[in-house]
């Protein structure tokens, strides 16, 4: 079975560097009924960045807005799911590089009983190109 491949939005916040704050700012929007595809942390002296990858960016964007967090967007990207090979991964990233387009960044993980799944994060100028190449379908 072909993986799946579908564009993602990643977002970043900046929180105090201190236990609960994270929670905080997830619970806001799982309370707004926000999906997310991922998320990272990571400490940043006294503060701590938050990136977050919504399932629907326009509902991110509404309920975060209306909770008053501040997001900045961050980067496009592409997000691969599929059935866990061996070189599942290196498949996606030939594609991409046969085309000539640079990977800037990679998230990628096994899901459990059998999946997989990566974010492959470009250049924003490669965004459409890299979008045909992998035939991302919209959400």
């Amino acid at each position: 079975m072909r993986d799946t491949v579908r564009k993602v939005n990643a977002f970043s916040t900046s929180v105090p560097n201190k236990p609960g704050e994270a929670f905080k700012v997830l619970a806001t929007l799982v309370s707004a009924g926000v999906n997310l595809l991922g998320c990272t942390g990571v400490p940043r002296g006294r503060r701590a960045q938050i990136d977050v990858v919504p399932d629907d960016t326009r509902r991110f964007i509404a309920a975060a807005k209306k909770a008053g967090v501040s997001f900045t967007p961050e980067k496009a990207g592409f997000l691969i799911q599929g059935e866990d090979r061996s070189g599942a991964l290196a498949d996606n990233l030939k594609q991409l590089a046969e085309h000539g387009i640079n990977v800037t960044a990679i998230d990628g993980l096994s899901a459990g009983e059998g999946r997989w799944g990566a974010i492959l994060w470009v250049d924003p100028k490669d965004v459409a190109r890299a979008g045909r190449v992998l035939r991302a379908k919209a959400k």
